[in-house]
């Protein structure tokens, strides 16, 4: 059987400049710009959200898009999605707790369905599953 081609899903670059202050990291995913730092009690000046934030929103953002497509695709009435997270930290475990509210006009079994397909977004999948990460490091002259 031949091998499977790889398709890149998404691509980011990060920067931390020397020249900016503590933490600030500079952020460029496909045309948009974000920045990432660390709160003031971690070193950082909370100029933008930390690393674990942008997990949850990942996860926040891919679980309310999916739900939002699976529904329009069914042609369901579903008016809105909201979702908050936390990342826990129990002894030497973490976990996420992931809330999610739906509103519209949603039967009992349509709303069952939704809470099957939460389980089974993108984002959730790969958290789930983890993720291999190979990496590489080189010295770059300044």
């Amino acid at each position: 059987m031949p091998a499977q081609a790889h398709v890149i899903i998404a691509k980011c670059g990060v920067v931390g400049s020397g020249e900016d202050p503590a933490y600030r990291q500079s952020i460029t995913c496909g045309r948009h710009e974000m920045i990432g730092d660390e709160p003031p009690k971690r070193g950082g000046q909370d100029a933008g959200p930390a690393p674990f934030e942008y997990l949850l929103a990942a996860l926040g953002s891919c679980t309310s898009i999916t739900l939002r497509m699976y529904a329009q695709r069914k042609g369901w009435s579903l008016a809105s999605v909201s979702v908050t997270l936390e990342l826990l930290q129990e002894g030497d475990a973490r976990k996420i707790v992931r809330r999610v509210a739906v509103s519209g006009a949603l039967d009992e079994t349509q709303v069952a369905r939704l809470s099957e397909v939460v389980e089974k977004t993108p984002v959730t999948l790969v958290v789930k599953a983890g993720a291999e990460i190979r990496t590489t490091l080189s010295a770059v002259a300044a």
